[in-house]
This record gives structure tokens, sequence and C-alpha cells, in this order.
């Protein structure tokens, strides 16, 4: 409804002096309401709903810069409601991560390098899910974490630069605040090939992750996700029949035949409304 700002008095006589009896009455109606307000004024709450907020958090921007993908995903989340935010390529680092519990999402969209982490014979480590960002490895830059194990070096494939890839115990012992059900959504490779990644979310906060489990073509994980925030989003239907409509339209990663899960599978029957409480 638009609102009024001012009215102009109309043309004509000039109104009379005085109080005609209508205007005493409403006087006193209106006295009598604030009145009421200010007795009770300290057993009411007023309070304004937010806006949910979102958050696509582009990793590979960098090196492979899709500005369609951005927009669609954009669209689709903005649409259903969400306040959308867009972090690309040198913003992804270590101390992003940190912080990024705090920010308040409801849901977040991940395009980034991610997956099985070989393990680090020198210090006897096994292999884990791990999520990259674009800042530079060092062996001397954050080495509580290092020594914790929540974060490792990690490089796409050789001749790539080494980067900080954070792992599960640095999302449970490192990342500030919680989640507030959000919905986590991992663009990448191998997101679910085991579920300790998943859960590391979850015991944050998390309400539901969904990932492939096993390695994916870029061109085909771009189009898959966009699939995918469509079926939750335009659709609003359940996580389950989301990922169900994805792999019917999409299909399995042709190369590696990754395909789409969630977890946990408790959560598959809820939409991302019921989730999040939005």
């Amino acid at each position: 409804m638009a609102k009024v700002r001012g009215q102009k008095r109309p043309k004509g006589k000039p109104p009379k002096r005085g109080f005609p009896t209508s205007w005493v009455v409403a006087a006193l109606f209106l006295a009598a309401v604030a009145g009421i307000f200010v007795l009770n004024s300290q057993q009411l709450t007023l309070s304004i709903p937010e806006a949910a907020r979102a958050a696509i958090i582009d990793q590979l921007y960098a090196s492979y810069p899709n500005e369609e993908f951005t927009t669609r995903v954009t669209r689709e989340l903005e649409d259903y409601g969400f306040e959308v935010d867009v972090y690309q390529g040198d913003t992804v680092t270590v101390d992003f991560y940190e912080n990024l519990l705090t920010y308040g999402y409801s849901l977040i969209v991940f395009r980034a390098h991610s997956g099985l982490v070989a393990e680090v014979r020198e210090l006897d480590l096994p292999i884990g899910t791990y999520l990259f960002t674009n800042e530079t490895y060092s062996s001397i830059k954050h080495p509580r974490e290092q020594l914790n194990d929540e974060v490792r070096k990690a490089r796409v494939g050789e001749g790539y630069p080494y980067v900080f890839a954070i792992g599960p115990k640095f999302i449970t012992d490192s990342m500030k605040g919680n989640f507030d059900n959000t919905v986590v959504i991992i663009g990448g490779c191998s997101g679910l090939s085991d579920d300790d990644l998943a859960q590391a979310f979850v015991d944050r906060g998390a309400s539901v992750y969904l990932a492939w489990n096993a390695p994916v073509d870029l061109d085909y994980i771009d189009e898959a996700v966009v699939s995918l925030v469509k079926n939750l989003c335009s659709k609003r239907v359940t996580v389950k029949t989301a990922v169900e409509l994805t792999m019917a339209t999409i299909g399995p990663d042709p190369k590696h035949h990754a395909v789409l899960g969630y977890y946990p599978m408790g959560n598959g029957n809820k939409t991302i409304g019921e989730l999040i409480g939005k």
C-alpha cells in the first residue's frame, strides 16, 4: 500500500473555530487508547521480521568466472525472498571462513573446489574432505590450525599452486558462532564421498547439507547447482524431491558419474522454508 505523505486542505470556506462534539469524542477515545498503550507498554514486544539472508561463496571466480551462474542463482534466491551477498575470488580466505557463521545466513551456496585431500604422511593424518580457499599456502601461517589438522595445503592438480583448505575440525573447532538451521549447498567435487564435512556443518547448526559424492566437471556442476536452487526456491519442494528432480533433469556427472545427495537423511522431507523457519 502506498504511503500518503501529506494532505492539502480543500479549497472553500475556512473551518469554524471551536471543537465540534464529534472532535471531542474522538479526542477522548484516542486519549483512552493512548492510556491503555502506556499502561501495557511493558507487556508488548514489537518486532519487525527480518528477511532471510543468503550467500554465494564463489572461490572459483578468480580462475573460472561464471557471471551467468551468479546471476541465475541470485535471481532464484531473491525471487524466493532472500537478500543475497556474493563473495568472490581472493575474499575467500581462512579468516573469512572463520567468521562465516557470524554473518547470519540462512542458505549458503559454495561454488568452490572441494573433495578428498590426501593424507599428510609426515604427520600420519588420514584422508579427509576439505573445502578450498583462495589463500596461498604457507607453512608459517595459521600454525595452530595446521598443527590441529584443521587446515591443510591442497591443490587442484599438478602444476597448480597450493592453497589452504579447511576441514571438518576447522568447522567444529575454529569457526566462530553457530549456524541457525542454515541450508548448505556444496557446488564442488566429492563433498559427500564421506560424511565427515557434512557432519561438521550439521554439528555447527546447519539443517541440511547438499553435495555430490564424486568429482565433477565445472560446466556440469554450475548447471546442476542452478537446477537444484531453482527446485528448492521456485518450486518450493522438499529437499528429497529437489534432489530427485535435479538428478532427473541434469543427471549424474557424465564423466565421473557423481550424483547429488543430502545429509542428514531425516531432513529430506522438509522444504527450505520449513528448515530455516522463513
